[in-house]
């Protein structure tokens, strides 16, 4: 599958692209405005984008009016299939947003079933009593996604809305060409509907993937040959940030072995899901990281541990956004990208995990771990690395068997010898390709 090979960049449209909050019917062209950013984001090292909603909203785009139109504050569906060629002519794969759990309180379907009540022919579309009443004071009573009633849950078991969403997943790859989906709320779909999907997806196009949003649990309930491919890895989100606040890496490394250890009850093994430091619903990494010296590390720790790697867009070079500053300051409007010694390095990051073997598809053991910096392995039957972090404003000598005498890093391209111990400078990041 192409997804795991390569290295995610999110944008977050009507953010970036500095639309309003609210849908003002006002047709402007600015999604236009991800072609400026093309080079950079080449530069930066990725090769696939995940856009954020883009079809037609109430306001943030998670509250779709239309699947089978480009959000008019961002532009045409002209501007957009333009905008895929362009990517697809830079080698850039193009995953878009599938809202499908809910819709908003402007979806078509819904104004009809307000207007016309029991007459309407959608009635069944949405889980509705009209005996009740909403906190919109609709006369009627509607199931809301968590209790937010400007998301109005579609009925998944209805077999003309699966072919309504159905239908727009083929406009898509007909129109747009697009390579993938990211599904929202992915824990809330039921799995004959993901079931579905998936089927019917590969039938549109080979190799279309389907990332799954997952919260908890066993992600292997929804992560398999039937249902999604992916899933974003939240599970390591938090242990990557705290690991280095609390300086205690057996956090993290924990959550990595209980989700891709060796041991037979590791519950995604051989998967590979999306990994991430930040995106446009958490606070962003630059914010979390009470150590700034630790930024480069923790990119290094998520480039380096299995699954593949997606940057959020603007964090490649230090934007800040608090989450209690609510939602818009986390999807800010960028006028142009920066490249910083940051930005430079996750390049290097980048570059290093997309032409390694063992760093796509391989297992997990760790060699060393202390609190402040650990080793682990990454294998193939083709390919041995070695990531180690040293988050300590001191070097570390670390001795273990490496099963060889030298490696070469990927990041530097350095020659490593691990005769009389390993070095680990402060504040480093290495990613080992041990000799044969």
């Amino acid at each position: 599958m192409w997804a795991f090979k390569s290295v995610f960049y999110q944008i977050y449209p009507l953010g970036f692209c500095g639309a309003p909050f609210e849908n003002d019917g006002v047709l402007q062209h600015r999604i236009t405005k991800v072609s400026e950013w093309i080079p950079h984001i080449k530069k930066t090292g990725c090769n696939a984008i995940y856009f954020s909603p883009v079809f037609e909203s109430d306001t943030h785009g998670y509250n779709t009016r239309d699947y089978f139109k480009i959000d008019t504050r961002l532009g045409t569906n002209d501007d957009f299939k333009a905008l895929v060629k362009e990517l697809h002519e830079n080698g850039i794969k193009v995953v878009l947003d599938g809202v499908f759990n809910h819709v908003g309180r402007g979806f078509w379907a819904f104004r009809d079933v307000l207007e016309k009540r029991w007459d309407s022919p959608y009635k069944d579309w949405f889980h509705i009593n009209f005996d009740g009443n909403s906190n919109y004071n609709d006369g009627l009573w509607y199931e809301g996604w968590e209790g937010n009633y400007d998301l109005v849950k579609l009925n998944l078991w209805n077999d003309a809305v699966v072919n309504h969403l159905l239908d727009a997943v083929k406009f898509w790859v007909d129109e747009f060409d697009i390579d993938g989906l990211r599904l929202d709320v992915a824990y809330c779909l039921t799995p004959e509907f993901l079931k579905r999907l998936r089927g019917f997806t590969e039938s549109l196009k080979p190799e279309f993937v389907l990332i799954g949003e997952l919260l908890h649990g066993d992600y292997s309930q929804r992560v398999n040959d039937e249902m999604l491919h992916s899933c974003t890895n939240y599970q390591c989100y938090k242990g990557l940030y705290s690991s280095f606040n609390s300086m205690n890496m057996f956090e993290i490394i924990h959550s990595i072995q209980r989700l891709f250890g060796p041991e037979q009850w590791c519950i995604c093994r051989g998967r590979h899901l999306l990994n991430f430091v930040d995106n446009h619903d958490v606070t962003r990494v630059a914010s979390v990281l009470t150590n700034e010296k630790h930024l480069p590390l923790i990119y290094g720790m998520m480039f380096g541990m299995p699954g593949f790697p997606c940057i959020y867009y603007g964090s490649e070079f230090g934007v800040k956004g608090e989450k209690s500053w609510g939602d818009p300051a986390l999807r800010p409007c960028i006028e142009k990208p920066e490249e910083t010694e940051l930005t430079r390095f996750i390049a290097k990051l980048a570059e290093a995990f997309k032409n390694s073997d063992a760093l796509q598809n391989g297992s997990f053991r760790y060699v060393v771990l202390q609190n402040k910096h650990c080793i682990f392995e990454r294998k193939t039957d083709n390919e041995r690395v070695m990531v180690a972090i040293n988050a300590d404003e001191h070097p570390i000598t670390c001795h273990f068997d490496a099963g060889c005498g030298t490696a070469v890093d990927l990041i530097t391209e350095n020659t490593h010898d691990f005769g009389g111990g390993s070095e680990l400078p402060p504040y480093s990041v290495q990613f080992w390709k041990m000799e044969r």
